[in-house]
């Protein structure tokens, strides 16, 4: 491919006439596409942010409690209570293959009214879950020390316990290990074997942290709940739609508990995969506008583009003459034109580009370096395809803008250009 040093040095020549000119045009672009890049940005730190309270959280999940009935149904009244019960985990498990994990929850005393966790002369009021260990799949958490309740403390009904981060500053000293020491909860022994953080910032991440974790047979035992579950967490297989499952579970725990189908409040139910996709709708919205705002802005630039062209070629009608006159073919004229506008655009877009992305790093780099912490905005990021998308559009819209002026040079008829003044 042989470059045209004269063609491109006469484009350059062209455009530093008016410097002035010039500069306000490709100022008008370079912000057009530095605005899209820096909204993008912004629209990832927003959703960055709300998908961080997600963690690694299985999103193909859903929850499930008991409520009263509202319908009676075969004899029964409006109104009844029942209980899940560890005869429902086996049931489900036995019944419904679309369940990868199952995690039946059983909440102890969470100590609201007053100190439940007692360790020598050290004190607190902490939440107690009694959970498997596939709650750890669901919604994982860090494990800091140690490790996390395993299958042989549910089959043992072991007495050990995996404490957050603000149990164990309550209960231990800075510099003290308190892994394999003993903490007392409702007059029972527990060894602790773990420590974690919560990944995940549902509800309240400080409530999370000041949660200890026992087996769940060693909570209904601990608390004299018998074989009630209190709730559970399930996840499908992978390609299995969460919904799926989800209505399958109800009605096999509403025939178990003969609850009437229609019956809706019975069963207490959340789905993490529905609110996730309906986040995810929210940003996917939120993108489309940034686009259109940004692509307006984009056009309006270009738009400046043909319009400082048409005055070009206004300014340079004798010139055009001359060159059509000595033989210049109109294609020619239309190519230097439109070389000029894409030119233009390009220099335009690059600089745009170039400090948008600069500006999102350094928001980024700033949020990192000062250790703010937001659950409104974070990490905020440009995505290399989607910026080098909108440099493409805009060269497309650079050559587009390019048309209108180059069509207006070669119509114009020699003889008249020459006569021009």
């Amino acid at each position: 491919m042989i470059i045209d040093i004269d063609k491109w040095q006469e484009i350059i020549g062209t455009l530093s006439r008016n410097k002035l000119r010039t500069f306000l045009t490709i100022f008008g672009v370079f912000w057009g596409i530095f605005m899209l890049i820096v909204m993008m940005g912004a629209g990832n730190g927003l959703f960055n942010a709300v998908t961080g309270d997600w963690g690694n959280s299985a999103t193909n999940s859903f929850f499930m409690w008991t409520n009263n009935t509202s319908i009676p149904y075969k004899g029964f009244p409006k109104g009844r209570y029942y209980n899940f019960t560890n005869e429902d985990t086996d049931a489900l498990i036995d019944n419904i293959p679309e369940i990868k994990y199952i995690a039946p929850r059983i909440d102890g005393w969470s100590g609201r009214g007053g100190n439940n966790v007692v360790r020598g002369l050290k004190t607190g009021a902490f939440y107690i879950k009694g959970d498997y260990p596939d709650i750890n799949k669901i919604q994982p958490s860090e494990i800091t020390q140690g490790r996390f309740v395993n299958n042989l403390d549910i089959e043992q009904k072991r007495k050990v316990a995996v404490i957050g981060t603000r149990v164990r500053e309550v209960l231990f000293e800075n510099e003290e290990d308190p892994l394999g020491e003993y903490i007392r909860i409702q007059g029972v022994y527990f060894q602790v074997v773990g420590v974690f953080l919560p990944n995940t910032t549902f509800g309240n991440k400080e409530e999370s942290t000041q949660t200890i974790f026992i087996p769940f047979t060693t909570c209904q035992k601990t608390y004299n709940y018998g074989n009630i579950v209190g709730y559970y967490a399930i996840t499908a297989e992978d390609n299995i739609p969460a919904s799926v499952l989800e209505e399958k579970v109800i009605s096999m725990v509403k025939q178990r508990h003969t609850i009437a189908p229609e019956d809706e409040r019975a069963v207490g139910h959340w789905n993490m995969e529905k609110e996730f996709n309906r986040m995810k709708g929210l940003f996917t919205g939120i993108n489309i506008l940034i686009w259109i705002v940004g692509s307006g802005t984009l056009i309006a630039g270009v738009i400046g583009i043909s319009n400082i062209m048409l005055i070009i070629v206004k300014e340079r009608t004798k010139e055009i003459g001359i060159r059509r006159a000595i033989g210049a073919k109109p294609r020619n004229i239309i190519f230097q034109i439109i070389n000029e506008a894409i030119f233009m655009t390009t220099i335009a877009g690059n600089i745009g580009i170039v400090v948008g992305v600069g500006v999102v790093e350094l928001v980024n780099y700033l949020l990192i370096s000062s250790g703010t912490e937001s659950d409104t905005f974070k990490n905020p990021e440009v995505d290399f395809s989607l910026a080098l998308t909108a440099l493409i559009i805009l060269i497309v819209f650079g050559t587009l803008a390019g048309l209108i002026p180059a069509k207006k040079a070669v119509s114009i008829k020699p003889i008249e250009a020459i006569r021009d003044e």
